[in-house]
């Protein structure tokens, strides 16, 4: 998939998309990227067997991931160039999210 297409189909991306692409900036496997995941989020999104295989499956056709390696059952993935440019898209577009509510957060609830 070329870029344009990319951005078209994955901007604004879903927060498991995201924290699955950036979990892949280092090499994971399904159940590492589950826990990483985890992790970062301080068990804020605890990502399910079914949706991180579906969600691995759609990156990987897509382009924004590759296999690493397999073994057995475990295959290890990591970004693709193409994936780490649609990370970035849409980091972008958080920060200005956020720069657009700075000042809410600034004044009392």
């Amino acid at each position: 998939m070329n870029e344009e297409k990319a951005i078209k189909k994955y901007i604004p991306m879903t927060e498991t998309m995201f924290f699955i692409l950036l979990s892949l900036q280092q090499e994971h496997h399904g159940y590492g990227i589950m826990q990483h995941v985890k992790q970062i989020t301080e068990n804020r999104i605890i990502l399910g067997a079914g949706t991180i295989y579906n969600s691995l499956s759609r990156l990987e056709k897509d382009g924004l991931i590759k296999t690493l390696s397999e073994d057995d059952r475990r295959k290890n993935y990591i970004t693709t160039e193409l994936g780490k440019k649609i990370l970035k898209v849409e980091a972008n577009r958080i920060i200005k999210l956020y720069e657009n509510v700075k000042s809410l957060l600034e004044e009392p609830i």
